[in-house]
């Protein structure tokens, strides 16, 4: 009971700490499409214009925002059911069934498949937008602020904040659904380990009786012999 509470409660604290750094991909990168205009600059790349100092930009698909948006969403909307879930099994002092760990450990794996996409769409597309950045500034976060793309309209005051926190929230939920998933397949070891002692317990308690009943100085046995000794003989 001991190691499933512990289990239990670093489940409930994981969750907690996935919820966050999920609302830390969707608010960022929420705020960037609406500071952009609706571009998505991740895998976005241009050309500088002498004339004007303009950057000219045939923006990437909106595709890579939207995915990382819809993949924060996810996790976030997951990461809440499975608080409540594990807070009622905690006040109630149960705990999730064997069925239900195996269900967390691959919705688990899942989300850290997805989660590892999102994340890499983030790095390298946020890296390939600061390498056109790095044309004409020193640095990547040299250009926020600055008016490089008057065109489109976009604000550009927030663009390495939000990119960064959203990597960094990416990154993050990442490692903790990893740690998550771990949780559970201990959780299903556990119940596994448990099914075999069962089984293991039931199988030695039937070679015992079989034993007992077998042998000649059993009880069986013993009454067997002294009903046959007290039967009446036959008349001859």
């Amino acid at each position: 009971m001991a190691l499933s509470n512990i289990l239990l409660i670093s489940q409930i604290a994981g969750y907690v700490i996935a919820f966050i750094l999920a609302l830390c991909v969707v608010v960022p990168m929420s705020l960037h499409q609406d500071d952009f205009r609706g571009h998505c600059l991740l895998f976005s790349t241009g050309q500088w214009q002498e004339a004007d100092g303009q950057l000219l930009v045939p923006w990437a698909s909106q595709c890579y925002c939207n995915f990382t948006i819809t993949v924060g969403a996810m996790l976030a909307l997951v990461s809440v059911i499975q608080i409540y879930r594990l807070s009622h099994h905690l006040y109630k002092g149960t705990d999730s069934s064997f069925l239900s760990a195996f269900i967390d450990v691959m919705s688990g794996l899942l989300l850290c498949g997805i989660t590892i996409i999102a994340a890499l769409m983030i790095t390298l597309g946020f890296m390939a937008w600061c390498q056109t950045m790095t044309q004409r500034f020193p640095s990547c976060d040299m250009a926020a602020g600055q008016d490089i793309d008057h065109a489109d309209q976009i604000k550009t005051d927030n663009f390495y904040v939000h990119l960064g926190t959203a990597q960094f929230g990416v990154w993050g939920s990442f490692a903790t659904w990893v740690g998550l998933s771990v949780c559970a397949l201990l959780k299903l070891c556990r119940y596994h380990q448990l099914e075999n002692i069962r089984v293991s317990m039931y199988r030695e308690r039937q070679r015992l009786i079989n034993e007992n009943a077998d042998s000649p100085g059993s009880s069986l046995g013993r009454e067997s012999n002294a009903s046959t000794s007290t039967a009446p003989a036959a008349p001859e």
